[in-house]
This record gives C-alpha cells, sequence and structure tokens, in this order.
C-alpha cells in the first residue's frame, strides 16, 4: 500500500503572467515548518510559451507532482484532477501567486487534528500587490449560512479541507456557470450538507489583490455568480425579502471600472491590522 503524506496541496494555474511569482508561491511551501506534504500542481492547459515558467517550478522540490489538461479546463475542474490523485489525510488550497506564511500547515493541521467537529480551517489574510502588503481581509471565526450574503466567509487559498469531506461531495463544480466562483458554490453546499468551517484569526497567507484581479471579473462571470447566489441562499434559507438586493451584489460592482473597485477596496482594508485580532484555540 502506498505511503501516505498528512498534506496534500492543489494548485492550478493558466498561463502564469510572471515567473517570480509562481516560483514565491511554492517558495513559500517549501519554506513551512510541517514538511509531510506533497504540491499537486495542474497546468490548466497553458500556452507552450508558458511551460518554461512551470518547469522552473516544478522542478524547486522532489514534492512537486505535476499534471497537465490538454485544453483550458478552469480552476475547478484542475483542482478535482488534483484531488483524483492527492494522498494526503488533509487537502490544502494554495494559488500561483499568494503566499502561504511558515506555520500555515502546522497550525491548521494541529487545529483539524483537536477539533473534530469542523471539517476545514482557513484563516484571514494580508492583502499585497506588486508594491508590497497594502492591507488586510478578516473573516468570521465561525461562518454561518448568513454569512454568505455580502461574500465568501472563507478565503479560498487559506484553507485546509479534511480530504474525506471534499471527496464525499463530489469536490468542486465544474459548469460554466461556476467558473469564477467555484468557491464560493463549494462552501454553500458544504453548509447545506451539515458541515462545518472554522477561520483561525491570525493572518496566515498573503493574498495577492490588485487592479488586475478585477479585470478577470467579467459581465457574464457576475451574471453567472447571481445565479450561484440565489440557488445558494435559497438552499441555506436565507433568501427574503430583506436580503434578496445581496443577491445582485455581483452586477452592482461591475458597474465600476476595475480601477474604481480597487481603489475603493483599498480605501476600505488600508490601515487593517489583521494581527489584532490573532489568537489561538
Amino acid at each position: 500500500m502506498e505511503e501516505k503524506v498528512k498534506i496534500s496541496v492543489i494548485m492550478g494555474v493558466y498561463n502564469p503572467v510572471e515567473q517570480k511569482q509562481l516560483q514565491a508561491a511554492v517558495r513559500s511551501m517549501i519554506r513551512q515548518t510541517m514538511t509531510d506534504w506533497e504540491l499537486i500542481l495542474c497546468d490548466d492547459g497553458s500556452h507552450i510559451t508558458y511551460q518554461p515558467l512551470i518547469d522552473e517550478a516544478i522542478e524547486m522540490d522532489e514534492r512537486i507532482i505535476r499534471i497537465r489538461n490538454k485544453t483550458n479546463k478552469g480552476l475547478g475542474y484542475s483542482l478535482n484532477q488534483c484531488l483524483s490523485i492527492a494522498k494526503g489525510k488533509y487537502i490544502a488550497r494554495m494559488d500561483g501567486d499568494d503566499i502561504s506564511e511558515p506555520e500555515r500547515f502546522r497550525k491548521q493541521y494541529d487545529f483539524l487534528e483537536r477539533h473534530p467537529e469542523y471539517q476545514w480551517v482557513g484563516s484571514n489574510s494580508r492583502l499585497f500587490d506588486e508594491h508590497g502588503v497594502w492591507g488586510a481581509d478578516c473573516v468570521p471565526e465561525r461562518p454561518e449560512a448568513s454569512d454568505f450574503l455580502s461574500y465568501s466567509p472563507y478565503i479560498h487559498p487559506s484553507v485546509m479541507f479534511r480530504a474525506e469531506v471534499l471527496r464525499k461531495i463530489k469536490g468542486y463544480p465544474i459548469s460554466e456557470e461556476t467558473r469564477r466562483c467555484e468557491d464560493y458554490e463549494l462552501f454553500m453546499r458544504l453548509h447545506k450538507a451539515g458541515y462545518r468551517g472554522y477561520n483561525l484569526q491570525e493572518p496566515l497567507i498573503r493574498y495577492r489583490e490588485d487592479e488586475h484581479t478585477y479585470r478577470k471579473r467579467t459581465i457574464q462571470s457576475r451574471m453567472q455568480e447571481v445565479k450561484i447566489r440565489y440557488r445558494g441562499f435559497r438552499q441555506l434559507g436565507i433568501l427574503r425579502p430583506e436580503t434578496a438586493a445581496y443577491v445582485m451584489r455581483p452586477l452592482a460592482a461591475g458597474l465600476f471600472p476595475p480601477t474604481v473597485l480597487n481603489r475603493i477596496r483599498q480605501s476600505t482594508r488600508k490601515g487593517y491590522r489583521v494581527d489584532q485580532h490573532a489568537k489561538t484555540v
């Protein structure tokens, strides 16, 4: 029987823009204080010109496993491909342009080992761009259904799941409808199934957020999110006359140019110190 690792990290990449971003993400894995992990990186049909960037990242550590989609299938499909070969007891998410703090794996692993009542654990984050850290994002400690109204109460690349739970609900959605909000749909589906997650109130990742982040969100993807919100809110029992406006929130945000959205976001998060809320459980 093949020996298991404690943590399988799953990552999907598509046409990585900058070599240093992907290498920094992988380097943050290598610098983890907990070393019993594997990183499964799915190349989601990247153009041949990007292959050298991905090759260099793969060669950084022998614990990195590469799989490849022949064509671009989307993040949900890619993560499910990673999940299908993952050997870890726990599944950690990671994006190719974010950075995990060195103690992330150890703290999340220890939490899940001590708290069987939770099926996944996330954390707060520091927000950064090419100029460095500019703010922070805090999420609810014990999210409830109502916390899904404004946005997902979990920072997806900060989360570590119990592998058996993620497989039990058949992983990530892979429809065109969820292509830009697969994590939002996943977490609402988990809550509907009766599972619960927890957010450590300390920043265990640095989450890249800049103007490019908002340029990825097209009007079409925002309309798809409206559908996901409507269906998810109904299933969670939080769709009522007084909450109906939250369904349309993605379209309202789409009325502003990406530059303006980025400035609004930064104005609300600059100067906020996430570490002031840190505590252990």
